[in-house]
């Protein structure tokens, strides 16, 4: 197989880690390029630690500043070496949650000009040349406005960096575009470990929760429990975002999830390859197999 290289686009730091951590320590730890492009530096997130609340938004709102060094320490520990902020560190701003007053702030990232955010995007590709591209669904995983127009932002790169009218450097296309995904059946069985363990913050109902995917939407599945470890120490960097009590973690809403060495995908642009030997595998180790892909380059030579 040529080169392989793995473009993934996240809204904050911290995104990369929970969503798609495992995943990029496995590509990284066997020699593939790893890009991860982050949109905004999490201005507007919500600090857990007591010790760091000056740095919030409504305080010193010095929470952006810290949380580069937060993100250099997570992609430190995933093997990641080629991270960048989507134009540069700070060019657009965290939106905040959906509705609240700061999404119309003209610096926020929910109200970027599409075309001027997607060109800087496909700057990237066009230097990177990857030819997989991972980033969330049209509602943003689970409607964050930030996630939503990282969306929309890939999406038109994806049609811009082949498109020879536009801008400058060699046009590509990329080959295969993933969206992130976690499947309904592995929330369920984490939410059983997590009352089995009498973890403090419990998920009552999975169904109540903003995102999560039928298990017969998902096309792809990556067995990375080896970089599982990776994935919580990338965590433990964002200290002031995440709690974690392995193999456990929560955000400010104190809402426990699993940190997962089995990440989902569904492929949204591309043709699925066939799964690679030993192949199909379950998901997260239960329930019936699925015949899904087990490696993103699947098809790809």
């Amino acid at each position: 197989m040529t080169d392989r290289r793995l473009l993934l686009v996240h809204a904050h730091p911290d995104d990369e880690s929970i969503g798609t951590g495992a995943t990029m320590a496995k590509y990284a730890a066997e020699g593939a390029h790893v890009t991860l492009v982050t949109c905004t530096l999490g201005e507007e997130g919500e600090v857990i630690p007591q010790e760091l609340a000056h740095l919030a938004a409504d305080r010193d709102d010095t929470l952006g500043r810290h949380r580069i060094a937060e993100l250099a320490a997570a992609c430190e520990a995933l093997g990641v070496e080629d991270h960048r902020f989507l134009g540069v560190p700070g060019r657009w701003r965290d939106s905040g949650m959906m509705g609240v007053a700061s999404n119309d702030r003209p610096t926020a990232f929910w109200q970027a000009d599409l075309d001027e955010a997607a060109g800087e995007l496909v700057k990237v590709i066009r230097e990177v040349r990857p030819q997989v591209l991972v980033t969330y669904d049209d509602n943003g995983f689970y409607g964050h406005p930030d996630h939503i127009q990282a969306h929309r932002v890939s999406r038109r790169a994806y049609e811009l960096a082949s498109d020879p009218r536009f801008g400058e450097g060699e046009p590509w296309r990329i080959t295969k575009f993933y969206h992130t995904a976690v499947a309904k059946s592995v929330m369920r069985r984490a939410a059983e470990a997590l009352r089995a363990a009498d973890v403090d913050f419990l998920v009552e109902d999975v169904d109540d929760m903003p995102f999560g995917s039928p298990d017969d939407v998902i096309t792809t599945e990556i067995d990375a429990r080896p970089w599982v470890g990776n994935k919580l120490d990338a965590m433990r960097a964002h200290a002031t975002q995440i709690s974690v009590d392995d193999p456990w973690f929560a955000l400010s809403n104190n809402i426990g999830q699993e940190a997962l060495g089995v990440e989902h995908y569904i492929l949204t642009i591309g043709t699925p390859g066939h799964a690679m030997p030993g192949a199909p595998i379950e998901s997260g180790g239960i329930g019936a197999p699925h015949h899904r892909e087990n490696d993103l380059f699947a098809g790809i030579h």
